[in-house]
């Protein structure tokens, strides 16, 4: 076995989610729920089959977020992981317990707009998500000043009351 890892090639601010599912329906009943979440949603997905023909299967409302979907999928190469692509504007806040609730998906490795590194094993049969770096390491712990920006941040951009 070879431990590798795959950067996310992504534009900084978007967000995506990371998941792994089981079943080719995946990619309809995902995009279903997506756009059933939030009206006029952008967005691109893409999901690795990992067998019969073992193709990057996609869909999406976004050809820039499908496009972005489908690169990364192509390099992740991992059996039954999948990507989405959120639009500008669009936030795995609104959609990621949707996505969980799909009844296919077996876990969310992810949800960020970090930089992000995919944690693969490879064998001879192929690849697997172990896990991933979700942006960078704890620099300290936060003092009353910081609570304080914390807490007006999520007001400013009306999360909190």
């Amino acid at each position: 076995m070879q431990l590798i890892t795959v950067k996310i090639d992504k534009p900084e601010a978007t967000n995506f989610i990371l998941g792994q599912t089981h079943f080719i329906k995946s990619v309809e009943d995902l995009h279903e729920a997506l756009v059933g979440a939030v009206p006029g949603i952008k967005f691109g997905l893409a999901f690795c089959e990992a067998s019969g023909k073992c193709l990057v299967r996609w869909s999406g409302t976004d050809p820039a977020m499908v496009e972005l979907a489908r690169n990364n999928a192509k390099t992740l190469a991992a059996g039954h992981c999948f990507i989405i692509f959120l639009g500008e504007g669009f936030y795995p806040l609104n959609v990621l317990n949707t996505v969980k609730m799909v009844p296919e998906v077996c876990r969310i490795f992810c949800a960020t707009a970090n930089p992000t590194e995919v944690i693969l094993a490879e064998t001879e049969q192929g690849r697997g998500v172990l896990g991933v770096v979700d942006g960078f390491p704890a620099k300290g712990v936060e003092d009353e000043d910081d609570i304080s920006w914390r807490k007006n941040l999520l007001r400013q951009i009306g999360y909190k009351l």
